[in-house]
């Protein structure tokens, strides 16, 4: 009897401690989570963190994985160099096995040559460049498509869907390529130029800025002489609205225009440009709630209720939901591979 009393004792003393929390918590799953936070791509950068982190929230609600509760160890990756220190002290320090993100492509080459390197697996989510996986890499994977069909389907509907409805044949066709200077847009740059001649395109245009231009009416007044039909475009959210806005300043108007994704895909451009954005063409994947069937994406519309109760506000990109696919294809292949 006296034993009982102070082994009761001895729990009741633990409660009012607080060790009893402690020894009866769930062990944390460290992953870490590397993304634009700050800076230019800020933006777009957490739109995609948030569709990885309503994944890490529904799976810890449905047990955590491996027993254990998923945490994120955030890196900010604010520029390519930037991501490379940040993915060394996620290793080294913070001490996880696992990075996910990263949504630039400049930045994810980069920082994931640094995962490569100590052995870690590196996820890549968002990050379209095809030379991020034609490395041998490894550790390294990815889950959403690479910008080769981007560029192959901007030439498609450059052909099959602009030329008749402008009433110009493919051989007449003059198209201008234009693109942000990282490792994103010249890569799509490229492919689209390369992809134009092989489906016999006249490209009588090529111009790559900086994302971060504050002027690009010298661009534009090069373009105007130019004199393109169709101009297909890779930008991010920035450049992209500043194009719109000072082409149309300078009175330069093409007869169609078609996005690779990037900042043409958001809501947020079209909120920005206004009645400007209607006709434009964009390659790229469709932002829920609009323009997504749920047919074909089953379980599209409990995402959109649930983004929206966890982040107070309606999904505006395609990126929260790409990340959130993602990142659930990394719970399922870390459960298989400890199987």
């Amino acid at each position: 009897m006296k034993r009982k009393i102070i082994v009761l004792m001895i729990v009741c003393l633990l409660l009012a401690m607080g060790n009893f929390q402690v020894l009866s918590a769930k062990e944390k799953l460290k992953i870490g989570a590397l993304f634009p936070f700050t800076g230019d791509l800020a933006r777009l950068g957490i739109d995609s963190f948030q569709g990885a982190e309503l994944a890490r929230i529904v799976q810890n609600e449905r047990g955590g994985l491996l027993g254990k509760e998923i945490v994120f160890a955030k890196g900010d990756a604010v520029d390519p160099r930037k991501a490379m220190t940040e993915a060394e002290r996620l290793i080294m320090k913070e001490g996880v096995d696992v990075i996910l993100g990263t949504y630039s492509s400049s930045r994810s080459y980069a920082a994931s040559e640094v995962a490569e390197r100590y052995g870690k697996i590196y996820w890549e989510l968002g990050a379209v460049s095809p030379k991020i996986t034609s490395r041998g890499f490894k550790y390294l994977f990815r889950t959403c498509p690479m910008s080769t069909a981007y560029a192959k389907w901007a030439v498609k509907v450059a052909i099959e869907a602009a030329c008749p409805q402008i009433g110009i044949r493919k051989e007449k066709l003059r198209v201008a390529v234009i693109f942000e200077d990282s490792l994103y847009g010249t890569t799509t740059g490229e492919l689209v130029i390369e992809e134009c001649k092989k489906r016999g395109l006249s490209v009588v245009a090529t111009e790559p800025y900086s994302a971060k231009a504050v002027d690009l009416s010298s661009v534009i007044m090069r373009l105007k002489n130019a004199k393109p039909d169709v101009i297909i475009a890779t930008q991010y959210l920035t450049d992209a609205i500043l194009f719109w806005r000072q082409s149309k300043e300078l009175n330069f108007y093409v007869k169609a225009f078609i996005g690779t994704g990037g900042g043409t895909s958001m809501y947020d451009f079209v909120r920005a440009v206004g009645r400007d954005a209607n006709g434009l063409i964009d390659t790229s994947f469709c932002p829920p709630p609009d323009a997504v069937n749920p047919k074909y994406a089953p379980g599209v519309n409990e995402f959109i209720e649930r983004y929206k109760k966890v982040f107070g506000h309606e999904v505006t990109s395609v990126y929260p939901p790409i990340n959130y696919m993602g990142t659930m294809v990394l719970w399922l292949s870390l459960i298989h591979i400890s199987e």
